[in-house]
């Protein structure tokens, strides 16, 4: 099983209509399986750019 070591949590907020009617929506995380030194772990797709970029 992946280990979860994303900091990135879902994020909530509105969806407003035309009317300004207000429906609660969230956002998930976009978290990818990544093996890193023969260990799995989930982290999102983000991380995993700058982390490829950094190295």
């Amino acid at each position: 099983m992946a280990k979860n070591v994303s900091s990135v949590k879902p994020q909530s907020g509105n969806l407003r209509s035309h009317s300004n009617r207000a429906v609660k929506h969230s956002r998930k995380p976009n978290l990818q399986n990544i093996t890193i030194d023969g260990k799995t772990v989930r982290m999102s797709a983000r991380e995993i750019r700058s982390l490829k970029k950094t190295a």
